[in-house]
Formats: structure tokens, C-alpha cells, sequence
């Protein structure tokens, strides 16, 4: 490499020197995040305050990354905790290994676990990377119940179920127009989804 081709990676440096800059100042500046971003796990209950999960395994046996723990139990006849014969009765997401893939959502059939939008933790300990059920399932409120070594913001505890799953009925254009999510312990009612609907489905087979 000759002494001329060293002066022309100069210019392009220098150059871009005066270029806007396309990355941000963080943590300092933060960007907006999307209703559907991915962080943090939520465990959801009914109105009612019953749990959503039934101890079905299956957002355990669908995790690539081998990070959720399922051990579901028979609910107690004279207490049940959730509406069906069984409850998540252990629950565990171990985040030194969670890719915040959201395949465990997909798979939830209950709609039991939805991810806030809290990326911003960190720990000093094993111990505290494992979230157990009492640190997923949501408050009396229906909001997340927040850790010290978490850093939440405002929003992120907002639209928990922003997360469209792929396998429930809303996605379906049956449904267009129905609403998609049951109601969240706290947050009401997602709205209907918005996208292509049965009608113009059928024209187009037509």
C-alpha cells in the first residue's frame, strides 16, 4: 500500500467527521420504543385476579434458548389459582440466558405470559437473573412488580400484551375487526386488530 492510498482513507475520514451523526447519545438519549418491543417478561391474571397460566409447559418447551422452568400442579378445589384444572405452580426465566425471542408467547394459549418493555437491568448475582413467579406475576394493579435492579421508565409497564401472537384466532382474518386479547388485570381491553378482513379475502379468491 503505497503512501497516496493512505491519503485517500484520510479523506474519507475526514469527511465523515462532519457528517450528522446517526447514532445516540446513551443512555443519555433514548429512543422511543415500539408498542411491541420486547423486554422484560409479565406474568398476566384475570379481572378477577386468577393467574392465566395453567402449567401447560409448552412456552418452556418451545424456548430455544432453554431458559424457562415449568412445573405445573392441580389447582386446589376449595382455592383454585387459575380458572383451569392446573396452575403454573413453579415458574422460572433464567435472563443470563433469554433471547427475548417472544416464542414463548406464540405459544402461550392462555395469553399468560406477554413481555413489557424493560430491557434495562442488570445484576450482581445469579440468584437475581432467575425471576421467579412471585417476581413475574403481576400486582393487584396489573402492573409489573418492579426489582431494584431494574431500571423502568415511563411506558414500559404499558400495553404488556402489545405483542401480537401468531397462532391466536385475532390473527385470522375471520376475526378483523374483533377484539383480539382478553382483558388484562389493569389495562382494560386491547383493541381490534387492523389489517386485511374476511370480506376482502374472499373477493380476492373470487
Amino acid at each position: 500500500m503505497g503512501m497516496l492510498d493512505y491519503v485517500r482513507g484520510f479523506k474519507v475520514t475526514f469527511e465523515r467527521l462532519f457528517d450528522e451523526r446517526v447514532t445516540t447519545e446513551y443512555p443519555k438519549e433514548k429512543r422511543p420504543k415500539p408498542e411491541r418491543f420486547h423486554g422484560r417478561h409479565v406474568l398476566n391474571r384475570h379481572e378477577d385476579g386468577m393467574e392465566k397460566c395453567i402449567g401447560c409447559e409448552l412456552c418452556a418447551g418451545v424456548c430455544p434458548a432453554k431458559c424457562i422452568y415449568v412445573r405445573g400442579s392441580d389447582n386446589p378445589v376449595e382455592d383454585p389459582v387459575s380458572p383451569g384444572e392446573r396452575f403454573g405452580f413453579v415458574y422460572e426465566i433464567n435472563y443470563l440466558r433469554c433471547i427475548h425471542c417472544d416464542m414463548c408467547v406464540e405459544a402461550c394459549p392462555t395469553q399468560a405470559i406477554t413481555e413489557s418493555k424493560l430491557f434495562e437491568f442488570s445484576f450482581t448475582n445469579r440468584s437475581d437473573a432467575i425471576y421467579t413467579k412471585s417476581e413475574l406475576v403481576v400486582d393487584d394493579e396489573g402492573k409489573p412488580r418492579k426489582q431494584p435492579w431494574e431500571l423502568w421508565h415511563e411506558g414500559d409497564d404499558l400495553n404488556t400484551s402489545g405483542w401480537m401472537r401468531a397462532t391466536s384466532s385475532a390473527g385470522r382474518v375471520e376475526y378483523e375487526g374483533v377484539v383480539g386479547w382478553s382483558g388484562e388485570l389493569g389495562h382494560g381491553v386491547r383493541s381490534p386488530e387492523v389489517g386485511q378482513s374476511a370480506t376482502a379475502s374472499s373477493e380476492e379468491g373470487a
